[in-house]
């Protein structure tokens, strides 16, 4: 049972067997749909009925340091782990429900990892940009940090939807829902030479012409390739955080919210559904201040 057949019989589950509200069926599906992305292609695990009670663990370690997720929201990623892999169980498929020990994980209240603006450019400059796939990967941490995508965002991004002149991008963000985001300058002008001089000269597989960033073949990217770039620019770069390629996106937040930005112009252009969500950054902008306090006042 691979995973795209036994998601396609959950669906069927949920929507005729459980008679749940529509909202937590979307919720469900999505959160099912963010766990096989990543055993499929962080792990490489091609069968839900092959993931054990540790691949579980380390995905929920993810969901916790890479997505930032809330107790609340984890809480569901857990609710639904545990009615997938039960449903598995049901149709006979496997006898093993590698969430039967799984606990819920202690919440420290970490604030998200921050990279500095020397960091950022530290990585920029470690680019060869006499190289096609490093002037494609310029633009892209260029878009990240700009914008405040997320990798989903940027991976499905398509040609039709980024406006240079008005310096507008049109994101489809979580549950479909859409998004103006404003495009920099900088990454407006990455964006038209990665356009110029790599995308325009290469030749585009059938069905993925529509996208913006396409790898070698001529295909679509994939979330582990962004995760392997960041990687390497960091390795590059000498920086030691815990970099994933959603550290742009808190980066982009906390030097907006740093440099006096609305919060209620931030959580529209992260697409946050709650402002409670896009407060965490107030946090992260308080313990700054505390540093800069800290190193400067006289009577510290």
């Amino acid at each position: 049972m691979n995973w795209s057949n036994a998601i396609k019989e959950y669906d069927l589950f949920l929507k005729i067997e459980k008679g749940g509200s529509n909202h937590t069926y979307m919720a469900y599906m999505r959160d099912i749909g963010r766990y096989r992305i990543y055993m499929e292609e962080i792990t490489e695990i091609d069968s839900p009925l092959k993931v054990t009670l540790e691949d579980l663990r380390v995905f929920t370690e993810a969901l916790i340091r890479d997505y930032f997720l809330s107790e609340r929201s984890l809480a569901r990623n857990l609710s639904a782990l545990r009615s997938f892999h039960g449903f598995l169980i049901i149709e006979g498929l496997t006898e093993d429900d590698p969430t039967d020990l799984l606990e819920n994980p202690k919440f420290a209240h970490k604030l998200p990892v921050v990279l500095s603006i020397e960091e950022i450019e530290r990585m920029l400059e470690s680019l060869e940009l006499t190289k096609a796939h490093e002037i494609r990967n310029y633009a892209i941490i260029e878009l990240l940090y700009s914008s405040g995508l997320r990798v989903s965002e940027l991976i499905g991004l398509e040609m039709n939807r980024i406006y240079l002149e008005e310096g507008f991008i049109q994101v489809m963000g979580k549950g479909y829902k859409e998004r103006l985001v404003p495009l920099g300058e900088m990454a407006k002008e990455a964006f038209l030479t990665y356009v110029k001089e790599v995308r325009s000269q290469q030749k585009i597989a059938v069905g993925h012409e529509g996208y913006a960033f396409l790898n070698r073949r001529g295909k679509k990217l994939t979330r582990i390739m962004i995760f392997h770039i960041v990687k390497d620019l960091c390795v590059r770069a000498e920086i030691t955080k815990n970099v994933s390629p959603h550290t742009f996106r808190h980066s982009f937040a906390t030097h907006m919210i740093e440099g006096g930005a609305d919060l209620r112009a931030v959580q529209e252009m992260m697409g946050h559904e709650s402002i409670t969500t896009t407060e965490i950054y107030l946090h992260v902008d308080r313990s700054y201040l505390q540093e800069v306090h800290a190193l400067y006042h006289p009577r510290k």
